[in-house]
């Protein structure tokens, strides 16, 4: 949720200044930090501004109010002039307007929803716990050839039989991430994996390869495992807010699934 927060927060001052002035902010001065050319500048939206701010780090002093308050004015001052040019009138501008006020609305409803649907610490341990578990004791060392037909990945394994080098071989690798590297995917549980690369990875041992090619939804795999020492998982304290995001997340999309489901849509 984090990264939904975010990037609402920045979407805020562009949207709330895109509103339209009403008459009673038009000629007063009242609860305003500014007028310019008649046109105040609210309250409520120099203290959203601050708000943005002190959520960045900054702290909260008259340097950074009378900072925004000449921020909020020079940002008029350019609002004006856009509005002299038509700008805002314009269909491009005025969806990007809908789209930022939306955001907001939508940043709202989920402070308020995950506020009202709380994740307990006894669901983040019991992701937690999950994860653990699926990680298992191993990790290995892995490298692997991607090709697109079986017949491709067999003559890679007769090549390295006859003594060819896996990273040469590597470079005839579908897969770009790893190709220039001579195949190598790093450290990682098997968990990581797609089922039957990793029960392949599980079952080979150190310094072997697969002496069948591998097929998973990507193609055939040619897999080799360089190394494999005893896994130990981040403790729950290190990982409990990465778990509470996903599981926050989880819990909305699954939300939102429910309202598309029974929304009716034409």
């Amino acid at each position: 949720m984090n990264k939904l927060s975010k990037l609402a927060s920045t979407l805020l001052v562009g949207a709330l200044l895109s509103l339209p002035v009403t008459a009673a902010e038009k000629g007063k001065a009242a609860g305003a930090v500014a007028t310019v050319n008649g046109v105040a500048i609210s309250q409520t939206l120099a203290n959203a501004f601050v708000a943005e701010q002190q959520a960045q780090g900054a702290p909260d002093s008259p340097e950074l109010k009378n900072a925004i308050r000449e921020e909020l004015i020079r940002r008029e001052l350019l609002v004006q002039e856009a509005k002299k040019l038509g700008l805002d009138k314009k269909t491009d501008v005025a969806a990007q307007a809908d789209l930022a006020r939306q955001a907001i609305i939508i940043r709202a409803f989920v402070q308020e929803y995950l506020k009202k649907h709380p994740i307990g610490d006894d669901q983040v341990r019991a992701a937690y716990d999950k994860v653990k578990g699926q990680l298992g004791n191993t990790e290995y060392k892995v490298r692997h050839i991607l090709v697109e037909k079986e017949d491709e990945a067999k003559t890679i394994i007769a090549n390295l039989k006859k003594g060819a080098k896996f990273d040469e071989l590597a470079k005839q690798s579908k897969d770009p991430g790893s190709r220039d590297n001579g195949g190598d995917l790093g450290w990682g549980s098997a968990a990581k994996y797609v089922k039957p690369f990793a029960d392949a990875v599980a079952a080979l041992g150190k310094g072997k390869y697969s002496d069948t090619p591998v097929k998973t939804d990507f193609g055939y795999h040619v897999i080799q495992v360089d190394d494999s020492r005893p896994l130990t998982p981040p403790t729950f304290d290190q990982v409990k807010p990465q778990l509470l995001q996903r599981l926050q997340q989880e819990q909305l999309q699954k939300f939102v699934g429910e309202l598309r489901s029974k929304a009716k849509v034409e």
